[in-house]
């Protein structure tokens, strides 16, 4: 008996029952202009034409109407919803495009007639048959009042067969409805859900956010995470120092104070572009700026020696990845070195070269971890550094010279970071158009030895 009445039962019985009498009630406007246009066609046509005989003719004739105006009436989005709350079926939403494509017109042209065709069939049946089964079930109980229905049908044992006739009438038209239901809810997905090129659009919209989310993230920790390695070393530095050179100490506490602030501003930018709608277009950091960002990151032993070449030949892309690359190998020189950092910077034969280093001590401090040998045969490679920032908490991996690596690879260079022979020292060569980074970088020389050979323009700095 249960699975007698299972059609009749259950929220997803009901709720496809009512898709389809929303169906036939849209199919109704049709039906209607069909009626209308039967009439103007034939105004001759006699009152007693029987109404079966006309109905099924304009129905198959609004049918082409109907599909006509689904390719051209935004129903799509009302049909998945439809489909979605009322069906039960799984139907992804449609990306929406600038413009309706015509392979998407037609499906949804398509499902738009199978649904007010299927519902108006499903809604004229219950019409006639909800009143019919009701007849039936009432006709051994109507006595001789059946002579005004039928002069021959008389009262008996000829009119028992009414109630069960009403029962199977009224099952077979839920079995009709849940079938209908059923069948719909399996063709929505085709229909109404992405095709495979909307699919593919889905697919490259998700990549091009995932990859803004992962430059966001990388231009968080290399600034925000640069900014709080300087704020680290000043703030050690001036604690040192606090009694005996008070002007110095404040001179570190300055430093720390405009570190937090560029933060907070870098920070700021970050969640207002995560913000939906609320992404500020300021102009990004680039080489131009490299003199601020060393005059920022001097540490207690004194300030960042630097020689840089002339960098305005620099594309602004380039020129603006490559100041991450610069800041990043600050922080990491910060963290894994010590006394004075010593920073090159400039062009030779068309590739830009960004040489980071500063002295390690010979028994350096558990905190600052240790250097070991890194992928592609260079002293260490991308993340081959490991220790925890000056002054932070033990055992915090290196993973921002996985940012660095990725950036210069992206660009089409090479780099190699690491510590040895007492030096931590960071080497990158991008090349600049026309240019070539083909090699593997070359060694670093440690301190005394030189090094600014090949910078063009190059001038020291205190």
């Amino acid at each position: 008996m249960r699975r007698v009445l299972a059609p009749f039962l259950g929220r997803v019985a009901y709720r496809r029952w009512a898709c389809l009498i929303v169906g036939g009630a849209l199919l109704m406007p049709y039906m209607m202009a069909g009626e209308v246009a039967t009439a103007i066609w034939r105004p001759t046509r006699s009152a007693g034409d029987p109404l079966l005989s006309v109905q099924p003719l304009i129905f198959v004739a609004v049918l082409p109407v109907v599909a006509v105006s689904g390719l051209f009436l935004p129903v799509r989005a009302f049909e998945v919803a439809l489909a979605r709350a009322l069906l039960g079926a799984v139907v992804e939403p449609p990306p929406s495009p600038v413009r309706r494509t015509w392979p998407e017109r037609r499906r949804t042209a398509a499902w738009f007639t199978l649904h007010l065709g299927i519902g108006g069939v499903l809604s004229g049946l219950a019409l006639a048959t909800v009143p019919f089964a009701l007849w039936l079930t009432v006709l051994p109980l109507s006595g001789d009042r059946l002579g005004l229905v039928d002069p021959g049908l008389r009262a008996g044992r000829a009119t028992m067969w009414g109630p069960p006739a009403a029962l199977a009438v009224l099952v077979c038209l839920g079995f009709l409805a849940a079938g209908a239901g059923a069948l719909l809810a399996r063709l929505a997905p085709a229909f109404l859900g992405p095709s495979a090129a909307e699919r593919l659009d889905l697919a490259q919209r998700a990549a091009r956010r995932l990859a803004v989310r992962n430059r966001l993230a990388r231009e968080l920790h290399d600034s925000v995470g640069h900014a709080l390695s300087v704020v680290t070393v000043q703030a050690a530095a001036a604690g040192r120092v606090l009694d005996r050179d008070p002007a110095a100490a404040r001179a570190a506490l300055e430093a720390v104070e405009a570190s937090a602030r560029g933060a907070l501003d870098e920070l700021d930018h970050v969640i207002g572009v995560l913000r939906e709608g609320a992404g500020r277009s300021s102009p990004e950091p680039s080489l131009v700026d490299l003199p601020a960002l060393l005059d920022a990151a001097g540490t207690g032993d004194g300030p960042v020696a630097r020689r840089l070449g002339d960098l305005s030949a620099v594309p602004p892309v380039i020129s603006r990845e490559a100041y991450r690359v610069v800041q990043e190998a600050l922080t990491n020189a910060m963290r894994h070195g010590a006394g004075p950092i010593e920073v090159v910077a400039g062009v030779r034969d068309r590739v830009l070269e960004v040489r980071v280093r500063n002295a390690v001590p010979a028994d350096p401090p558990r905190r600052r971890g240790r250097a070991g040998p890194g992928p592609g045969g260079s002293a260490a490679g991308a993340g081959g550094v490991t220790g925890d920032a000056s002054g932070g908490g033990a055992g915090r991996a290196g993973h921002g010279l996985d940012g660095v690596r990725e950036r210069v690879t992206l660009l089409g260079g090479r780099m190699e970071a690491g510590g040895g022979d007492g030096t931590w020292r960071f080497h990158a060569r991008i090349p600049l158009p026309g240019g070539d980074a083909a090699g593997s970088p070359e060694r670093l020389p440690g301190p005394g030895e030189g090094g600014n050979e090949g910078v063009e323009d190059g001038r020291a700095e205190p």
